[in-house]
């Protein structure tokens, strides 16, 4: 099944992540060991069950102060591996700059489809609104970061008509729920994991595809601004991706910044949002700490 300019090997290869880094088990098992130092030092919440499976948890770092802003943070891992274990280590200078931080698991292929996969990101976030009172957190500036299938996630929840999907939410809910986006390495149109390689584990069909690529279904505007980022090293289709994107949310005047982490390949890219001096933490942090709109 070629797609664009692709023959089969050439499509697989734009999106074989772990075969373009070939150390890329060096980041992962980098991720896990600053994730639990991170947990050693920070004061957190582990396990928060918003569901009944045990990987509908997520992790809650509060910051120092109360009615904190939130930073929600979902991983990636072509929404098959990896888990909010990995990426405790996005915390410590967020909660350091006064913003509480929640790490999300979610279920995965192949026991389950990507419908279900939103739809646990979608309950976390509700799940969120519901105790951040409790918590610490301010629930009206909750912000959602993620990477790769993580980014694509966030864009999914981003349009998210939260009253309809959720009556029961307490307070006076906004449209979007959420305040900003930040998409790392994003995934914005689904066609192509479709025909690649992916799709042996994912089992991708072609309404899941329409329903859940972000480029047919523009963010409420309620959801905030956009950040979309990607690795200047990563592959040529990851770049289409974002400037699609970014076209699309652009000519329906939505506000989006752009940007290209030079030097940065698929695995360090998110790295970006653990370091201080990056451009990523900067815009990432003006994006929560911004006044309200």
């Amino acid at each position: 099944m070629p797609y664009r300019e692709y023959d089969q090997a050439g499509l697989d290869a734009q999106y074989n992540n772990r075969a373009m880094v070939p150390d890329h088990a060096a980041y992962i098992d980098s991720w896990a060991t600053r994730s639990a130092e991170a947990r050693r030092h920070l004061s957190v919440d582990l396990d928060l069950a918003y569901g009944d499976d045990p990987r509908q948890r997520l992790d809650f770092f509060p910051a120092p102060q109360r009615d904190a802003p939130v930073l929600a943070f979902i991983h990636g891992g072509y929404w098959q591996a990896l888990d909010k274990q990995h990426f405790s280590h996005v915390a410590p200078l967020f909660v350091a700059a006064g913003i509480a931080v929640a790490v999300l698991g979610y279920r995965l292929a192949p026991a389950q489809r990507m419908t279900a996969i939103a739809s646990d990101i979608r309950m976390a976030l509700a799940f969120l609104y519901r105790e951040l009172p409790s918590l610490g957190g301010d629930r009206a500036r909750i912000h959602l970061a993620g990477h790769s299938a993580g980014g694509h996630l966030a864009a999914v929840a981003a349009e998210t008509d939260w009253p309809a999907l959720s009556p029961d939410l307490p307070g006076d809910l906004p449209a979007g729920l959420v305040r900003g986006v930040c998409s790392i390495s994003g995934l914005y149109d689904l066609e192509p994991i479709r025909r690649s390689y992916l799709n042996e584990v994912l089992a991708l069909d072609a309404p899941e595809v329409a329903a859940l690529s972000p480029m047919a279904h523009l963010p409420a505007k309620a959801s905030g601004p956009l950040l979309l980022a990607v690795g200047g090293a990563e592959s040529a289709e990851y770049h289409r991706q974002q400037a699609d994107y970014a076209a699309r949310l652009r000519a329906a005047r939505h506000p989006v910044q752009a940007m290209i982490l030079e030097g940065r390949h698929h695995f360090s890219a998110v790295d970006a949002l653990a370091e201080p001096d990056s451009p990523l933490f900067e815009g990432v942090l003006r994006q929560i700490l911004a006044p309200r709109f």
